[in-house]
């Protein structure tokens, strides 16, 4: 529905309170609703006399909003992309919300009395559930419940309206049909330390709930950027929005209160969720997580994500479990104590003990080997080409547009190693604006490189409006046809190439070709071919990949990270030369993983 919605609705009007009126209308059609005694909802209907009253019957004809579910949906999805990005609101799965807001209430007695609060409410799905289960458990009517036991607040004025539209809906669907309501629902921004307590008799909340703002660093809007510096968890790289709030719900909560989020599982390892794990570990809640991996739950937005249940009380550890979506009602918990949580490079989360002593073999994969990314142009499209000939001078990148080949180096994409063996399959041409001195690589001045490559620097010409684009504009380059960023461009004579990201143990390709460039994927770079090998043979093994599984990032498709921040703490043994000499030599991959797994003294067998 969502596309096809959002594009009747643009063509229809983008005016928040027009598109209001249409879908509660839908609403009150579909359910033949005549009398509505309720000011706010009365105010939002569109009669016969109306001029939109065709379209209603138009977008009633094709959408039907014929329950609340749909209602939440309608209001998620109308939200404008460009919105979204700065709001960070997506649609949480009515079965998420259920399980999230039933799990926290079966830990408080009373539930009638417990106050309930929503931070970043968007249009409050989270508290229409809660006030749902709320009514099953107690004799209060829906109107006392929103009147004093649910609270949120939103950065966006036309989400807490929203809000205030659905639970109305709420109570007037269920036979409660007062002419006002007096609501608990705040416009402002939850960073703000007092973010609307002055509105409220606060004395902390029972129970947060809710589903974090999902706004990566770069989006993030000035007025919360400044804030971020009030949270100690938003203190390590550039924290995403979503991290502030951790520390927010619990300052919210009181003694004993629980918070319930659904939010992305990035925390675990990134640089970003370095502070926010160590003040997990520096305050030991009661934690208990449940990781969806590489299951993406919100349609809208291609993130990873995981349940966080939080208590505010002491424990040893933190409880732990997989699932997918549907899986939500046969959970396995492992219980892993907060001694075994690395706050700085990450926490391994799936069998720790088992992965600790992986990474307690011999030395750092970090320390022996240097890992890099490829190159980063930030515009490949222009610099990486396959000439469709080529004669002694020049490539062509089409019949009109020659190359000098000495502008020129080869680059493959390393991505493609999943199934790629053949290097020289993959092999295109790259334009290179830069020459070596001392094997560092030195940008070619523009006076040079027009004298010098006059027919690659007139197609470099033609781009320049597109290169100038990279870094939104705001990029400090040496030259406008610099490359965006400096990385890969190291001289050595060796790589093992391998991509970014596999679904199964990929390809390790060794180059000796020392002017060959790599993009996408990643590289260990040496002048020592045999170390190379050696290193080679463990990333090919059964037991890298176990530890690659159980500790990197997922992605769609059971593809998992590759890259350095996911291969650092892995244990290199201390072999002998013998052995170095004797890995290398080896082809046989079973014998390989035998002979490694002996030596880490570890049975993969029964976890495979």
């Amino acid at each position: 529905m969502k596309r096809e919605l959002f594009r009747f609705l643009k063509e229809y009007t983008t005016d928040v309170l027009s598109i209001n009126k249409l879908i509660v209308s839908s609403f009150l059609l579909s359910n033949k609703y005549d009398v509505i005694e309720n000011e706010h909802i009365r105010s939002l209907i569109i009669d016969q006399s109306d001029s939109g009253f065709n379209e209603l019957n138009l977008f009633n004809s094709k959408f039907r909003i014929d329950s609340l579910e749909k209602v939440i949906e309608a209001f998620e999805y109308v939200i404008s992309p460009e919105d979204k990005i700065v709001s960070g609101a997506v649609y949480t799965p009515s079965n998420i919300r259920q399980f999230i807001v039933g799990n926290i209430f079966s830990k408080h007695e009373n539930i009638a009395d417990k106050t309930i609060c929503d931070p970043a409410c968007g249009c409050s799905g989270f508290l229409y559930t809660a006030i749902q289960q709320m009514k099953v458990q107690t004799d209060k009517t829906y109107i006392e419940i929103i009147e004093e036991n649910i609270y949120g607040l939103d950065v966006k004025d036309y989400a807490v309206e929203r809000s205030k539209i659905l639970l109305t809906l709420l109570a007037l669907e269920n036979g409660e049909d007062h002419k006002v309501i007096q609501f608990n629902l705040f416009v402002g921004n939850a960073l703000l330390s007092d973010w609307g307590r002055e509105n409220i008799n606060f004395e902390g909340f029972d129970i947060v709930i809710g589903n974090p703002p999902y706004v990566c660093s770069r989006n993030i809007d000035k007025e919360s950027k400044a804030l971020l510096s009030q949270w100690k968890v938003s203190s390590s790289g550039h924290p995403d929005l979503y991290i502030p709030f951790f520390e927010l719900g619990m300052a919210l909560l009181k003694t004993d209160g629980h918070l319930g989020f659904i939010t992305m599982n990035s925390f675990f390892k990134s640089l970003n969720g370095r502070a926010l794990r160590r003040y997990f570990k520096e305050e030991s809640y009661r934690f208990s997580i449940i990781d969806f991996g590489g299951e993406q739950i919100f349609s809208s937005n291609s993130t990873y994500t995981c349940i966080c249940l939080l208590e505010k009380s002491k424990a040893n550890g933190i409880k732990f479990s997989s699932s997918k979506q549907n899986e939500l009602n046969n959970l396995s918990f492992i219980n892993i104590s907060y001694d075994l949580l690395d706050s700085q490079n990450g926490w391994n989360l799936r069998l720790p003990e088992l992965i600790k002593k992986i990474e307690s073999v011999g030395k750092p994969f970090s320390s022996l080997f240097k890992t890099s990314s490829g190159i980063a142009t930030l515009k490949n499209d222009v610099y990486i080409f396959d000439a469709i000939r080529e004669d002694s001078d020049f490539y062509y990148i089409n019949e009109k547009t020659p190359i000098e080949k000495k502008s020129c180096r080869e680059v493959v994409n390393t991505n493609k190693l999943t199934k790629m063996t053949n290097i020289n399959s993959l092999k295109k041409k790259i334009i290179f604006p830069y020459y070596y001195k001392d094997d560092t690589a030195i940008v070619i001045p523009e006076k040079e490189f027009k004298d010098k490559y006059p027919e690659t620097y007139s197609y470099l010409l033609s781009k320049k409006e597109i290169l100038s684009a990279r870094d939104k504009g705001k990029g400090n380059y040496t030259e406008w046809y610099s490359y965006g960023r400096k990385q890969a461009l190291e001289l050595y004579k060796y790589k093992l190439l391998f991509p970014h990201i596999a679904p199964k143990t990929p390809n390790f390709i060794i180059s000796s070709d020392r002017d060959l460039f790599f993009h996408n994927g990643l590289s260990l770079l040496s002048n020592d071919l045999k170390n190379l090998k050696v290193a080679q043979k463990i990333m090919q093994s059964r037991l890298f990949w176990f530890y690659i599984k159980n500790t990197s990032k997922p992605y769609g498709a059971n593809y998992m990270s590759l890259s350095k921040n996911y291969i650092k703490s892995f244990g290199v043994y201390n072999f002998t030369e013998k052995e170095k000499k004797w890995l290398r030599a080896e082809k046989n991959q079973v014998i390989i993983d035998e002979f490694l797994e002996r030596k880490y003294d570890i049975q993969l067998g029964s976890y495979l």
